[in-house]
């Protein structure tokens, strides 16, 4: 599984997210980090990554449908959540099989 983490998630992220075995690039590793949703979308689609987000917006399936992508993934936490907190949850998620096979990617 290949993951895009996008640049409002802590960058402590795509590294952990390697070191469990799985494919992650952070949109600041490949100068994305202050593309527009519209342009990160896109390469997540045109790469078959599932993407990984804080941001609301990719919630909304008319505009980001879901059949369209190998996943979005919407972290829908408080602002004050802390990165360790943030690393708890994905690996969390990234430890149950039952959802990853729902992600297309």
């Amino acid at each position: 599984m290949r993951f895009l983490v996008d640049a409002n998630v802590s960058l402590s992220v795509a590294p952990r997210i390697r070191a469990l075995g799985y494919e992650a690039t952070d949109v600041r590793e490949i100068a994305m980090g202050s593309a527009d949703d519209a342009v990160i979308a896109r390469h997540a689609r045109d790469n078959a990554f599932c993407l990984i987000t804080r941001d609301k917006d990719f919630g909304d399936i008319r505009n980001y449908p879901p059949a369209d992508y190998a996943g979005i993934v919407v972290m829908d936490l408080p602002d004050e959540t802390v990165a360790n907190d943030v690393l708890k949850i994905l690996e969390s998620f990234l430890s149950r099989k039952e959802w990853l096979d729902h992600l297309q990617g």
